[in-house]
């Protein structure tokens, strides 16, 4: 625990760290943002991994935040937010994730631990655009 994550907690909560840490819902993405934030005041750029719409609701305003502090401020860092869909965009058709099937297989594994993930249908990645060198 250090004042500067305390702090950004405090802030992005609205809650003492002591007191949000008791409560479970959302914690996980608090954590990451505040985190983020910490690092990023210090002049790191940070990417952060979010799919929770709240979460990444509450990261938006940390990084309008940190953009408008770097305005005046050019030593500020920044932090970047994509989701796990957007991983899985750029890593379809590669060697990582080589067909339709293995897009099936690794995306239901992650669903089986990440309740922020919606079901694979409603996405686009197993649309002909992401394969386009494979047949439907």
């Amino acid at each position: 625990m250090t004042p500067e994550l305390a702090a950004a907690v405090n802030r992005i909560s609205g809650l003492p760290i002591a007191e949000r840490k008791e409560q479970a819902k959302d914690l996980g993405e608090v954590m990451v943002i505040a985190h983020a934030v910490v690092a990023a005041e210090t002049g790191k750029p940070v990417i952060i991994v979010i799919d929770d719409g709240g979460g990444a609701r509450l990261a938006s305003s940390e990084i309008g935040r940190l953009q408008r502090r770097r305005q005046q401020d050019p030593t500020i860092g920044s932090i970047s937010l994509i989701n796990t869909i957007t991983i899985l965009q750029r890593a379809a058709n590669t060697s990582d994730l080589p067909d339709r099937g293995t897009m099936r297989e690794v995306y239901q594994r992650l669903r089986g631990v990440d309740d922020g993930l919606p079901p694979l249908d409603s996405t686009r990645l197993l649309s002909p655009e992401m394969w386009p060198d494979q047949p439907a």
